[in-house]
This record gives C-alpha cells, structure tokens and sequence, in this order.
C-alpha cells in the first residue's frame, strides 16, 4: 500500500496534543477588529478543542501526526 500523504493546510492550522485531542485557533481575529468589543477579541486568544466528530475528520488528513 502506498504512503498518505499529510494534508499541509491542516497541519499548519491545528496541533494534535499527547492524548490525541486537536486543538486549533478560534476563528474571527483577522480583520475587521475595530467593530469587536475587547472582551470578544481577548476571548479568540485561546485555542479551541475541537469535538470529536470534528477531531476524527482531521486525523484523518494528518495520518503520521
């Protein structure tokens, strides 16, 4: 059987932590700042946990991670 090959955009966008769970940005820090309230843009800091149908979906595209 062939290798699989790592989806690239998923690796640079997410982290796989040591129990397997996939941590990623929270969306909606980018652009248009101005109109958000601080509280909303200090709460996008922190990652996000993904839920597990959503975690299983991106596994797949980081076979070797």
């Amino acid at each position: 059987m062939p290798k699989l090959k790592t989806h690239k955009g998923t690796k640079a966008r997410v982290k796989v932590t040591g129990r397997g769970k996939v941590k990623a940005m929270r969306s909606g820090k980018r652009h248009l700042n101005f109109k958000k309230s601080g509280k909303r843009i200090r709460q996008g800091r922190t990652d996000l946990l993904l839920a597990k149908p959503e975690a299983e979906r991106v596994k797949a595209l980081l076979p070797y991670e």
